[in-house]
Parts: C-alpha cells; sequence; structure tokens
C-alpha cells in the first residue's frame, strides 16, 4: 500500500480541554504516498455543554445544530479505526492531539502517542523562517484554492492542509521514495524525510570533469594567439 498518512483537523468550543472545552468536528483525509485516496472520515459530535459566542463566529455551529449529533464516545471506535496506526498530520498539532487525547481519555481509551504527531506549523516556520503560518498564509504562499472556505470546518481544513503539507515536504516525490522503502514507514521517518528530502535518493559516484588533454592543447593554443594578455604583465 505504500506509505499512509491522516491529515485532520478538529474545531472546538474553545482553546483549552483542561478548562472544560469539548471537541464538536474532526475532519481526516487519507494519503498514499502524498495523493488523497479519497477515503476520509468526518463527524459532528455533541459537546454536552454551551457553544461561546467565539467560538461559534469562527466556525459556525451552534449549540442547537450540535444538541442531535452523536457524543464523542459513540464515535471513538469508528475513528480510532480509520487513524490505524498512521502518521497524524496537523497544523499546529499539538492543540488538536490536545483535544483528541482528552476525549478519549474521557471515554476510557488510550490516547494517541505523540511519536505519530507531524506538526505542518512546525515544519512551516523551519521552512520559512519569520514568515506567516497561518493555513490561509500557507494556501496563499502555495497557491491553493481557499475561495470556498467562508468558515472554519474540519474536512475542508483538512483538505486545505492536505495540499498545503504535499507543497511544504517537497511535493509527491518523497512520497515515492517513501513507498520504495517498503514496509511500514514511521512518523519519525516522515519527519527525518522532511529534513532532508535526498535522505532516500541513490548515491551516485561523483563525474569526471577535469579538462582533456586534448581540450588543454586547444586552451593553450588560444591563450597563445593573445596580444599581452593582462595576466601576463
Amino acid at each position: 500500500m505504500g506509505m499512509r498518512e491522516i491529515v485532520f483537523d478538529t474545531e472546538t468550543t474553545g482553546l483549552d480541554p483542561r478548562s472544560g472545552d469539548r471537541l464538536v468536528e474532526i475532519g481526516c483525509i487519507e494519503l498514499l504516498n502524498r495523493v488523497p485516496s479519497g477515503a476520509t472520515f468526518h463527524a459532528y459530535c455533541n459537546p454536552q455543554r454551551d457553544m461561546p459566542e467565539a467560538a461559534e463566529a469562527v466556525h459556525g455551529l451552534s449549540s442547537a445544530f450540535l444538541s442531535d449529533k452523536p457524543l464523542f464516545g459513540e464515535l471513538a471506535e469508528d475513528l480510532l479505526a480509520f487513524l490505524g496506526d498512521s502518521p497524524l498530520v496537523a497544523h499546529n498539532a499539538g492543540f488538536d492531539f490536545g483535544f483528541l487525547n482528552n476525549e478519549l481519555a474521557m471515554v476510557g481509551l488510550a490516547e494517541i502517542s505523540l511519536d505519530r504527531m507531524v506538526d505542518t506549523v512546525a515544519i512551516a516556520r523551519k521552512k520559512h523562517p519569520g514568515a506567516k503560518l497561518s493555513l490561509d498564509a500557507l494556501c496563499t504562499r502555495y497557491g491553493v484554492d481557499r475561495s470556498h472556505r467562508v468558515k472554519h470546518g474540519a474536512l475542508l481544513d483538512a483538505e486545505l492542509l492536505a495540499q498545503v503539507y504535499v507543497e511544504l515536504t517537497g511535493g509527491r516525490q518523497i512520497g515515492l521514495e517513501l513507498a520504495s522503502l517498503g514496509g511500514e514507514v514511521s512518523s519519525q521517518t516522515v519527519v527525518e524525510l522532511h529534513a532532508n528530502p535526498a535522505a532516500t535518493r541513490e548515491r551516485r559516484e561523483p563525474r569526471p570533469h577535469s579538462a582533456s588533454a586534448e581540450e588543454l592543447a586547444r586552451h593553450q593554443k588560444f591563450i597563445d594567439r593573445m596580444d599581452a594578455p593582462i595576466w601576463g604583465s
């Protein structure tokens, strides 16, 4: 199957799960060798609490809309099955991992190891130091069309991020190189290749580039025709 990665995004009631904020939407895109496979996972969750106005202004999800949606615990097994053991790519990934792991802990399931986390903000900061790192800014930099993005939505943002991620990490060629390695590929391997995309390329012997005897003779003949060259004075 080659290299499988999941790009995902979440929407929440706020910024801090430790203060009672909850996950309300998750969207996931499957990449196989850096190409979207068409497989996705998308769900809304009832947070069992109010939706602050500031959060609703960002994603447009009201308490009324979410009131008949399933609880996270009802979705968790299907979500984990989709995620599998693949590296998980997110923008400012610590935020999304924090909420996802908080929800898993609340329903008595094991948290996802941070070893699987691939943070596109960290990759972008290293590749474009000093530049704006928002998803909108990176879409602009890489020519990713976001004209249909009015409000934040987890699945739409995951689709945009998937395109940005491929561009950020050297395009689809890295995916083909990783696929050529065979077997399972860890997120550490992915991150190492981001830093050194030439890591898996075949090493070639240096090509001879010194002048031949015939070329040296022709050069000398050309020089001898010059009248008082400046390097001879």
